[in-house]
């Protein structure tokens, strides 16, 4: 992909929305993991915990991305991406990371728990980097920092402007989209853009829509227990 292109800008844009929206609570984990430590200690556990979860990161996105390239897995992976940004609207998060009173324990828990919880992340991203090694790479090297020195921040607006988890949730159903639509075997159904491009909208109102009527039913749910209770 052209690096002076608006296709370009576009998907690193949404690289870095699906990097904020679904790896801002991994970031927990490295105040979690490192919350018994000395305070001077704990900035070495935060830097060296997040070189290695990024490398993991790093080189996990670019195995998938490589893997995409294999016919059926871009519709498996799109439908996947489905499921997540579902889950992205309706789940509750619990974080539930053991602290350690040992550096490199603190930075053990730090890389494992990021690797288990970035999974949704890793195929997100390489879903929307559309084969392209610079946009994963540029994505992460925008959001990471972001993500792991301004969590706090990247958290509370989230709680503040509930929006955003709708706005990653559409971006979420976009990428799974344009996944579907380069799959060689359905490819010939897509030749006509205004097909290609009213497939794209619809899948982004679906998501949303879907993850609003499930919300919907899991509060109504809530308030009838409450009320027995």
């Amino acid at each position: 992909m052209e690096i002076f292109t608006l296709e370009f800008w576009t998907t690193l844009l949404s690289i870095v929305m699906i990097d904020l929206v679904l790896a801002g609570d991994n970031a927990i984990v490295i105040g979690l993991a490192a919350r018994n430590l000395r305070k001077e200690d704990q900035k070495k556990v935060i830097i060296w915990g997040t070189v290695g979860a990024v490398i993991i990161r790093v080189l996990a996105t670019m195995a998938v991305v490589y893997l995409l390239q294999i016919p059926g897995l871009l519709l498996v992976g799109g439908l996947m991406l489905i499921y997540i940004a579902l889950k992205l609207m309706t789940d509750e998060k619990e974080h539930e990371v053991k602290s350690s009173t040992s550096i490199l324990a603190a930075i053990r828990t730090i890389i494992i728990a990021d690797a288990a919880m970035g999974l949704d992340n890793v195929l997100a991203v390489a879903g929307a980097a559309q084969h392209d090694y610079l946009l994963v790479v540029m994505g992460l090297a925008i959001s990471v920092p972001i993500v792991v020195w301004g969590s706090t921040m990247v958290l509370k607006l989230i709680e503040r402007f509930p929006i955003i988890i709708t706005i990653g949730a559409g971006v979420l159903g976009w990428t799974a989209a344009k996944m579907f639509v380069k799959e060689r075997f359905l490819a010939d159904f897509f030749v006509n853009p205004v097909i290609k491009y009213g497939f794209e909208i619809f899948m982004i109102v679906a998501v949303i829509g879907a993850g609003l009527v499930i919300k919907h039913k899991q509060a109504e749910k809530r308030t009838l227990q409450e009320g027995h209770a």
